[in-house]
C-alpha cells in the first residue's frame, strides 16, 4: 500500500500540555518513591541503633552478672585468708591513705562499691577518664578452675593456695618451703606458703581474680568525636599488674544497690555510702552479709539520630537521668545474688 502524506496542518507526537502532564505525574511518582526510600532508610537506621544498644547492653550485663555470681570465691575454703606477704603491684587501685597492696592482698572482702564518686581518681581511674555520677564496683574472686597438679607458676602471677581448713596469698615466685609435708611435695607445693595438707588432693591454687567496673565518657580518647561512653574494668593481670580493659562501649550510665537482709528478716537495698567503709577493711563489715545486687545500665548509641528526639528520664537506684537530645537509649536492670 502506499503511504499517504500527512495532510498540512496536522502533526503527530504529544502537545505541550501533555507533555506537561506527563511531568508531573513522573515528577509525582519519583517523590513518592523518594519519599519511600528516606522512610524505608530511616526504619533501616532506627533498627541498626536499637541493635546497637540491645547487643551492647546485653553483652555487659551479661559480663557483671557472671563476675557477681563468681565474687567470693575462695575454692574450697570459707575461712578466712591468712595474711599475704607484702606485694607490690603496679597501678594497684588505692584510696587515700592505705598502704601498697593492701588492696589487692583483701580477698575476704568479695565485694566493694563507691557511691557516684571515684576513690581511685590518683592511681587506676584518673578522674578523666570517670563519668561523673556513676558508681563504681570492685569485685574480688578466684579463677574457676585450680592449676593442675605440677603446673609451673608464673613468677608475677598473684595466687591463692587454698585447702579446706584455710588459704593464703602469694605471688609465683615464692622460695622453698622448708617445712613438712609441703616439703616432700611435688610442684608448686614445695613452695611457700607451706600449707600442711594430707592428702595434696585438697590442697590447690587458684589464680586471684579483681575486677573494678566502672564507665568512661569515652571509648577510645578524650579527642574523639562524638565522644562514646563506654563501661570499663581495671583488672589484675598476670603479670602483676592492673590495667583497664574495655567491656562494652556505648554504657552511658551504670547504678547499683546492694541487698542485706534487714532486722525483719526481708531484703533491704541500700546504696553504697549507706554501707561506708573502705576497700582494703582488713575485718568485716557491712559489706560482707550483702547477698544479692540490683544492677542498673543505661546504653546509648554511637551518634544522634536526625529527627528523633529523646525526652526521657531514667531511673536507676539513688539516680534519675534526664535527658534532651537526638540518642537513643536503654535502659537494662536485673537483681543478681551472690553465690558466695
Amino acid at each position: 500500500m502506499a503511504c499517504r502524506p500527512t495532510p498540512p496542518g496536522h502533526t503527530d507526537g504529544f502537545t505541550l500540555i501533555e507533555m506537561m502532564i506527563a511531568i508531573t505525574i513522573g515528577l509525582g511518582v519519583i517523590a513518592g518513591l523518594i519519599g519511600v526510600l528516606a522512610a524505608t532508610a530511616a526504619h533501616s537506621r532506627s533498627n541498626g541503633r536499637s541493635s546497637e544498644l540491645m547487643g551492647a547492653g546485653r553483652y555487659a550485663l551479661n559480663v557483671m552478672k557472671q563476675d557477681l555470681r563468681q565474687a567470693g570465691f575462695r575454692g574450697y575454703t570459707r575461712a578466712e585468708p591468712a595474711a599475704p606477704a607484702p606485694m607490690a603491684i603496679g597501678d594497684e587501685c588505692l584510696e587515700p591513705g592505705a598502704a601498697a597492696g593492701s588492696f589487692v592482698a583483701n580477698l575476704r572482702q568479695a565485694i566493694w562499691g563507691a557511691n557516684d564518686a571515684n576513690p581511685f581518681s590518683s592511681n587506676c581511674i584518673p578522674a578523666t577518664s570517670y563519668a561523673t555520677l556513676n558508681d563504681i564496683v570492685v569485685l574480688r574472686s578466684l579463677a574457676g578452675n585450680a592449676l593442675a597438679a605440677g603446673v609451673a607458676l608464673d613468677a608475677d602471677t598473684v595466687y591463692f593456695r587454698s585447702s579446706y581448713a584455710g588459704g593464703q596469698l602469694f605471688r609465683g615466685t615464692q622460695a622453698a618451703c622448708t617445712e613438712a609435708p609441703a616439703a616432700s611435695a611435688a610442684p608448686p607445693f614445695n613452695l611457700a606458703p607451706c600449707m600442711a595438707a594430707t592428702p595434696f588432693t585438697d590442697l590447690n591454687d587458684f589464680a586471684l581474680q579483681i575486677h573494678v567496673y566502672y564507665v568512661s565518657p569515652f571509648t577510645v580518647s578524650a579527642s574523639e568525636v562524638p565522644r562514646v561512653p563506654a563501661l570499663f574494668r581495671v583488672s589484675l593481670r598476670s603479670d602483676g599488674t592492673m590495667a583497664r580493659e574495655l567491656v562494652a562501649s556505648g554504657i552511658e550510665h551504670m547504678q547499683l544497690q546492694y541487698g542485706r537482709l534487714s532486722s525483719a528478716g526481708d531484703t533491704q537495698y541500700l546504696d553504697a555510702g549507706a554501707l561506708s567503709g573502705s576497700s582494703f577493711e582488713p575485718a568485716s563489715t557491712a559489706w560482707d552479709d550483702v547477698h544479692s545486687v540490683r544492677l542498673w545500665l543505661l546504653a546509648r548509641s554511637e551518634s544522634p539520630e536526625p529527627g528523633y528526639s529523646n525526652t526521657s528520664s531514667y531511673a536507676m537506684g539513688d539516680r534519675v537521668y534526664a535527658v534532651a537530645d537526638g540518642y537513643r537509649r536503654r535502659l537494662f536492670s536485673t537483681v543478681v545474688q551472690l553465690r558466695n
